[in-house]
């Protein structure tokens, strides 16, 4: 049963089919693994059929925004690219807007170069003439990339993390993901965190608002995650739902003292008009 949060002083109260525009976060809330998830495909059939925008928010470095249309497609979802949005082309965005004539030395896998190069900001291997080293998820991390990235910032670079997230999760268990690797990289280099844009920050958040064209009170933002998912909604005046299909729970609500204005056990009881609403 979904359970709706008591909601914040002076936010009012709305049917999870009010909004004009619906985030959905992917893995854990879309699908796990390799597996779609319960009701997903019904839910956004029908948001779609009422003229909702619909718009998926993921905190991916592995995958550009085609990576991810192909796998929504095998999960039978058909959305265009410009339906996506990824730590990883956000990021992009970030050097476009305000680092134009960055140098970035490059801490991930081959996605992160596809979409630096593909859209012109310019990238560097030689860490003394970087002026910022960004850093994903890299299955491939090596002492030497540890090296190699420290001397960068140690030389005057900036640390930019594309996204704030420890670990992975996988169907067998976790890999340590970007944030992992960027502690690393602090430590090493005694130099700190200069911008993390990937879920919650609020540049990611504006950027979503702004492709789906709606004030944020219009907007339902959902995911699995309250940290990353449920902060970034209510850092920028979203409603939020925590679907408890992936990393978190009921107590983790309490635990981190962060409040979604709804909990669901499923996605599929955004479409369902018979619910009840217990309070938190």
């Amino acid at each position: 049963m979904s359970e709706h949060v008591k909601s914040e002083k002076g936010k009012a109260q709305k049917g999870l089919l009010a909004f004009d525009g619906y985030l959905f976060d992917l893995d854990g809330t879309v699908y796990a693994g390799h597996q779609i998830l319960p009701g997903v495909l019904a839910t956004l059939d029908k948001l779609r059929k009422e003229g909702k925008s619909v718009l998926f928010v993921t905190n991916t470095t592995t995958h550009t925004r085609e990576g991810v249309r192909e796998r929504l497609s095998h999960f039978g979802i058909t959305c265009s690219e410009e339906d996506i949005l990824t730590a990883l082309c956000v990021s992009r965005m970030y050097f476009q807007e305000y680092l134009p004539e960055a140098k970035v030395f490059m801490i991930g896998e081959q996605a992160m170069r596809n979409e630096l190069e593909q859209y012109n900001v310019e990238t560097t291997e030689d860490p003394l003439s970087a002026t910022h080293v960004l850093v994903g998820l890299d299955k491939h991390f090596t002492y030497e990339k540890l090296t190699l990235g420290m001397n960068a910032l140690r030389n005057g670079a900036r640390l930019i993390a594309a996204n704030p997230d420890p670990f992975c999760p996988l169907e067998d268990g976790a890999i340590p993901d970007t944030w992992s690797l960027v502690k690393a990289l602090e430590t090493a280099s005694s130099q700190p965190v200069y911008q993390v844009i990937g879920k919650p920050s609020v540049y990611y958040a504006k950027k979503a608002l702004e492709k789906l064209n709606i004030a944020p009170e219009a907007c339902l933002m959902v995911g699995d995650r309250v940290t990353t998912d449920i902060r970034f909604g209510k850092s920028s005046g979203m409603y939020t739902a925590l679907v408890l299909t992936g990393a978190d729970s009921r107590k983790d609500v309490t635990l981190h003292g962060i409040e979604p204005d709804y909990v669901l056990d499923t996605l599929s009881e955004i479409i369902d008009e018979s619910r009840n609403y217990a309070q938190w």
